[in-house]
């Protein structure tokens, strides 16, 4: 619910943004979707109060008439009210800024607001496309767990969910999440890990099946003596301290080639990449996903781990 409201508050202020007019109510109800879905006196109490949340959080939201209206109060937001003047920030406060700018791009948050501004070019406004830019999705979060982790984060509610190490096994964890973050296109949960009794990193891509609830809400609260810059080394995975050469078919393999040490052509069928990696198994399961588009020339232990998981998904599928 808390999440929902979120999205409802940015939508109603990049709606307000993106238009050089005032907007009426019926225009900003048609442009934003969970007030279309709301009854007229349901919608005019939600209405109000997002404007004065927006007006509690320092956004004066400008109210005025054109005769184009009739008459009819309109609404909207002036870029030179809201806009900040230049910030210095430190290394960890720009840090917390762009982990909030990622999860603003996660498409499922950004979808409704694109859609909200394209309603309101189809019914007549001018807006400001630089606006719209804002709200493009430029990270996916396909993993299935993605909603559920970032509801309990908000939430502060302690989660119990089925994890796969990187050697395959699975284990139940549990785990108060503290905050989410993404490197590489894969998203990761820190916490505080019950089993484990300690900070612990989680890939959103290995948790399997459900995440459940493990306790309730605000149950706990994130350490104001945790040591953050610590959890937050963890977030990454380890630098590279080895390399693989690999031929990878034409057209094939964009994750290995976006991170390419080297690609060389062999023939018009084929690339020799070389890529540089920490976790063997890691990049073993990427290469193996890409099936005989991928061959390792080196190293051997690569190529055995890469063959022992093809080996292992045709004995599943058998």
């Amino acid at each position: 619910m808390a999440q929902r409201k979120t999205e409802r508050l940015m939508n109603l202020v990049f709606t307000l943004l993106a238009t050089n007019q005032y907007l009426t109510k019926d225009q900003i109800r048609s442009s934003i979707a969970e007030y279309r879905e709301d009854t007229d006196v349901a919608f005019e109490r939600k209405f109000e109060r997002d404007k004065q949340e927006l007006r509690d959080l320092g956004l004066e939201i400008e109210t005025g008439t054109y005769d184009a209206l009739g008459g009819v109060t309109g609404y909207r937001l002036l870029r030179a009210e809201v806009e900040l003047p230049q910030i210095d920030l430190t290394v960890e406060e720009a840090a917390v800024i762009g982990l909030a700018g990622q999860l603003w791009d996660h498409a499922g948050m950004a979808a409704e607001t694109t859609t909200a501004l394209a309603k309101l070019k189809a019914i007549g406004n001018d807006f400001d496309p630089s606006v719209l830019r804002m709200t493009e999705a430029r990270l996916s979060a396909e993993e299935p767990s993605f909603d559920a982790v970032f509801d309990a984060t908000g939430r502060r509610m302690p989660i119990a969910f089925e994890y796969r190490r990187p050697d395959g096994e699975t284990t139940m964890r549990h785990l108060e999440p503290w905050g989410m973050t993404s490197f590489r296109e894969r998203w990761y949960v820190g916490g505080f890990d019950r089993d484990r009794r300690g900070p612990r990193l989680f890939r959103l891509s290995r948790i399997v099946g459900d995440v459940k609830p493990d306790g309730e809400p605000g149950e706990y609260e994130v350490p104001e003596d945790a040591d953050l810059k610590k959890v937050a080394r963890a977030l990454y995975p380890p630098e590279p301290n080895a390399s693989a050469v690999l031929r990878v078919a034409a057209g094939r393999g964009q994750s290995l080639r976006r991170y390419a040490v080297r690609i060389d052509p062999v023939d018009s069928a084929t690339d020799e990449v070389e890529i540089a990696y920490a976790v063997l198994d890691d990049l073993a399961a990427e290469v193996a996903s890409y099936g005989p588009d991928v061959f390792v020339v080196s190293p051997p232990e690569l190529r055995d781990a890469v063959i022992a998981r093809l080996r292992s998904i045709a004995e599943a599928h058998a």
